[in-house]
């Protein structure tokens, strides 16, 4: 059996290794310099103000990292002694006691050398060099410039293979960084060594029709052995349920599975993982060693097959159509080495209680931890997971390409049998952005084929053969750009809202067979902007323009929440305003690719997290805190909605003039829960004053993946009588007797709308140590009542929400550490659209 020396718990210490070395500093393993130097006070916090301008000296630098460690005796007994590293970013030369062993120049690809030879009784010295990132920007491929520069001011990082947002996007800031960002250990063994087990699995069915499953193992050695063996044993809940010992002349093996138990995306079954423990035995009995697994047993099936109306865009998990509900996942904090399973799972486990059941981690960030595709696979998110190339034109030199097939085998060998990965996709908009140069240059198409077109779909087909493979995304099959093309097949990124600055209804125009990208951006919260910032901060002073990371994002906000609300009494209101017009634009997006299924069947927004505080597209601020548009998500993503289209729409003429096309109401059901149910659909229009205008109730059937119109208003009449300006509809479902979902439509943009005021009834009851039951209850009708308990960590079961006339609300809210029910009530602060003007 192998044994283990862990280096990253050795005393470590690092410097500035420029022209004049600085004196060794403490440090930490996994880390990086940017926050080694912070806990040292060499620097202040980069997240704070401006901080982030006065630190870019830091990537111009080299810098060094050594530790000091014991080799016992037992280690140096083994015939191989090898030190592996999970990852080095980036530039790293590698020295055991003074002698170099190793250079390496990605950052995700792990490496293992023997070092045997190198090491001495007693006392050994690790040392890694970090050479600039910067310096080897400008000396390495300086004959490649990609033809559009997006996200990186500086220019060229595409020339290595590093995290390329350290670089700065416009959701992020620029910190290049350096360090040993992963696990760094020594593993010593005699003989042999289990190096890898391959898993597949093999679906079919019995003759009763129930699922047959069976593992099909391929173990690899370190070193040729005929007459090696190996055990596997299979356990599903502490449970031993299948073993087989197997010879390794054999090369693989298959293993039955009894009574399989299926893995499922949330909300359409369970999550059960089972643990499969491979051994390996050398002829003599004696354990080279031990792999152990959790798979979940799944077929995911990326069906692109013909249609009348073009090809799909579909994904089948064990034979069912899933509608992908999500969020892109970027990286979650801008220094990401030794972030821990906490880290993830705050967001992750969000994103289940909005009813999502995917994330699609972006091509700009890292390959991440065991942790966060551990969470995915136990909460049922599907990763679509880019290979990690993103925006702009990448070099294709044969170098280049050979570090990229090292990557793509190292990340692909590692995750291959996980139940969360659905598809693996080449990069992110490389042909969107840049589809005029590839038509236009043979040589740039060439290389960009050879990368996106061969090397990443070869790794795919050699270690990961079970799981879909598409070059870029968006893709259609070509190179030539337009929405006419999603709306046939393949799938979209949709930026017309926001970037192109068009109405929130243009969502509308297009029936898109897979929507994996759209967004709008909002402030982040005042309490997360304190993080950063003096309170009172301007939003348009140094220090949160340096913490708005999109050119003229500020802008484009105002431009939105302009077009649907009133000018807000203070900065605090524009904050709460622009997060409203965040969730109302992710919800006609969104409920409207809903209403298309199957036509459309997946709807992915951007972006669910934050790598620092800022001004984004995230529904998640990055202190946690839950925006209106992730409160919003849990009702238009949820199981059962009931989803008013308005195919009508509000604008001006000359003189300013409004006019309106509002008429009709269309009243859809939306059903993805593998169950069918019985439901009810209830609407109820209001004058302002409260007077019931008109009501209706119909009885309908819920089907798997149906989305039906159920019944259309002709609101014309009580529209002439009473104005758009003064009624709201109000639509509900119940389901089996609860209600699944309830939704206000506004007939006009909101800021015409003259809401009635009045104070909001609440009270508090304690529930456990951490929870309390908050109730409300307002005399009149209040819009998207939101409610806080400023300096209390909290999260609640429901927020920004709808009081209608004397109906009382509740909402569980559960404080992150226990809160006397006084001290909550004391402050309870509640706010409604009405009180923002």
């Amino acid at each position: 059996m192998p044994a283990v020396l862990p280096l990253a718990s050795a005393r470590w210490s690092f410097r500035e290794a420029s022209a004049k070395p600085s004196a060794w500093l403490p440090a930490t393993v996994p880390g990086c310099v940017h926050t080694d130097l912070l806990r040292a006070g060499k620097i202040p916090d980069p997240f704070h103000g401006t901080n982030e301008l006065d630190l870019q000296w830091i990537e111009e630098r080299d810098w060094e990292y050594r530790a000091d460690f014991a080799a016992p005796p037992s280690l140096l007994a083994e015939q191989v002694v090898e030190l592996c590293a999970d990852g080095l970013d980036t530039v790293a030369s590698v020295f055991v006691n003074g002698e170099k062993i190793a250079a390496t120049d990605n950052m995700f690809v792990a490496r293992r050398w023997d070092v045997r030879r190198h090491l001495r009784a007693g006392k050994n010295e690790l040392r890694v060099h970090f050479r600039s990132a910067l310096d080897y920007i400008r000396r390495t491929r300086a004959d490649f410039t990609p033809p559009r520069e997006i996200n990186d001011p500086v220019g060229n990082c595409v020339r290595i293979r590093k995290q390329q947002c350290q670089f700065g996007w416009d959701w992020g800031p620029r910190f290049v960084t350096a360090g040993v960002w992963r696990d760094i250990r020594l593993e010593a063994w005699s003989g042999n060594r289990l190096a890898h087990v391959r898993v597949e699995q093999l679906h079919s069915a019995d003759t009763a029709g129930r699922p047959a499953v069976s593992l099909r193992l391929a173990p690899e050695l370190a070193r040729p052995d005929a007459g090696a063996r190996f055990r596997a044993t299979l356990s599903l809940d502490g449970r031993e349920v299948a073993r087989a010992d197997f010879p390794a002349a054999a090369r693989e093996h298959a293993l039955a599975v009894p009574s399989p138990r299926l893995w499922w995306p949330a909300g359409q079954g369970g999550q059960p993982l089972y643990t499969l423990v491979v051994e390996a035995f050398d002829a003599s009995g004696r354990s080279c060693g031990v792999i152990t697994k959790r798979p979940g047993l799944r077929t995911v099936v990326l069906d692109q097959s013909p249609d009348a109306e073009g090809r799909r865009f579909r994904f089948v998990v064990n034979g069912r159509p899933v509608f992908l509900k999500g969020a892109n996942w970027i990286p979650a904090h801008s220094f990401v080495a030794g972030l821990v399973r906490a880290d993830y799972e705050r967001d992750l486990r969000a994103a289940v209680l909005a009813h999502m059941n995917c994330v699609r981690l972006w091509g700009g960030g890292v390959y991440e931890s065991e942790d966060f595709y551990d969470l995915c696979d136990e909460l049922g998110l599907l990763v679509w997971h880019d290979f990690l190339f993103a925006c702009t034109l990448y070099p294709s030199d044969p170098a280049f390409l050979e570090s990229v097939r090292d990557e793509a085998a190292c990340q692909l060998r590692r995750l291959h049998h996980r139940a969360c990965i659905g598809l693996w996709c080449g990069n992110n908009e490389l042909v969107q952005i840049n589809g005029e140069d590839l038509r236009k240059d043979a040589a740039l198409r060439a290389g960009y084929e050879a990368l996106f077109h061969g090397v990443l779909p070869e790794a795919v087909a050699a270690h990961s053969p079970h799981t879909a493979y598409i070059p870029t995304s968006e893709w259609r099959g070509t190179f030539e750009n337009g929405h006419e093309h999603g709306v046939r097949e393949g799938d979209t990124h949709f930026w017309d809202v926001w970037h192109a600055r068009k109405p929130v209804k243009d969502y509308e125009l297009y029936r898109f067979r897979f929507c994996s990208e759209f967004g709008m951006q909002s402030y982040s919260s005042p309490e997360t902007n304190a993080t950063f910032a003096a309170p009172g901060a301007n939003v348009f002073d140094a220090v949160m323009e340096n913490h708005q990371k999109n050119r003229g994002g500020n802008q484009v906000i105002l431009d939105y929440v302009s077009r649907r609300y009133r000018f807000p009494k203070s900065q605090d209101d524009l904050i709460y305003l622009s997060q409203l017009n965040q969730a109302h634009c992710m919800q006609v997006g969104v409920e409207h690719y809903r209403r298309t299924m199957p036509h459309c069947m997946g709807a992915i927004y951007w972006q669910l997290n934050d790598c620092w505080p800022v001004a984004s597209w995230s529904s998640i601020e990055f202190t946690g805190r839950w925006k209106a548009l992730h409160y919003v998500a849990r009702r238009f993503n949820a199981p059962a909605l009931v989803s008013a289209h308005v195919p009508g729409d509000e604008g001006t003429k000359i003189g300013n003039y409004r006019v309106s096309t509002v008429r009709e109401v269309h009243l859809f059901t939306v059903y993805d829960s593998p169950r069918p149910a019985a439901g009810l659909l209830r609407w109820d229009l209001f004058h302002l004053d409260g007077r019931v205008l008109l009501s209706g109730r119909k009885r309908v059937r819920l089907r798997h993946n149906e989305s039906i119109r159920q019944h259309t208003l002709d609101l014309a009449k009580p529209l002439d009588a009473h104005g758009r300006d003064h009624v709201y509809l109000r639509v509900a479902l119940d389901v089996e007797g609860e209600l699944a979902g309830e939704e206000t439509v506004l007939l006009t943009p909101p800021r015409f709308i003259d809401l009635p005021r009045a104070k909001v009834k609440t009270s508090l009851r304690r529930l456990d140590t951490h929870r309390v039951l908050l109730t409300l209850e307002s005399p009149v009708f209040q819009h998207r009542v939101e409610f806080d308990f400023p300096g209390l960590g909290h999260t609640a079961s429901d927020n920004y929400l709808e009081l209608y006339p004397r109906e009382k609300k509740q909402v569980v809210v559960s404080f992150a550490k226990p809160v006397p029910v006084d001290k909550a009530r004391r402050l309870l602060r509640v706010l409604s659209l009405a009180d923002t003007y």
